[in-house]
């Protein structure tokens, strides 16, 4: 399972999946960014936060970074509390069992870049990927969209 987090939602906002949800108050007392989590289940909300804050559903994700899907995190915040850093994501991204790790070992699909909080939950949505890139040092103009193995 993954979430994208460089794609900011426009629709829903935070104040719509609250009040659907019926947690308040509204508007809340804390703002966290709604992103296009990814095609999977896209009505369904996870809460990718800072390790700071957890509850009995949390999962570690990796250290300082967790997940939750509990409404409990979304109530802490909307309140002004809760973890420090978070972000709100509407669907995810889901692979079999050995397909991610086929596409990034044998098909050089994607490329990994370490996490930051910036890139995690910066606000800036569309600075994301070029954050992502400058941290393993490639530079996007030189990117193709053509593979090959050497």
């Amino acid at each position: 399972m993954g979430l994208v987090v460089n794609r900011r939602l426009p629709k829903p906002g935070l104040n719509d999946v609250l009040e659907q949800l019926e947690i308040g108050p509204i508007p809340p007392l804390r703002r966290i960014g709604v992103c296009a989590g990814g095609p999977v289940d896209e009505t369904r909300g996870f809460v990718l936060h800072s390790s700071d804050w957890k509850s009995e559903g949390s999962l570690s994700v990796t250290g300082g970074v967790t997940l939750t899907a509990s409404l409990d995190v979304l109530k802490d915040i909307a309140e002004g509390s809760g973890p420090e850093d978070a972000l709100l994501a509407m669907g995810h991204a889901s692979w079999g069992t050995g397909q991610l790790e086929e596409e990034i070992f044998r098909h050089d699909a994607w490329l990994l870049a370490p996490p930051s909080r910036e890139i995690v939950f910066g606000q800036d949505y569309g600075a994301k990927w070029r954050q992502a890139l400058a941290a393993i040092d490639i530079d996007p103009v030189r990117l193709t969209g053509q593979t090959g193995h050497a």
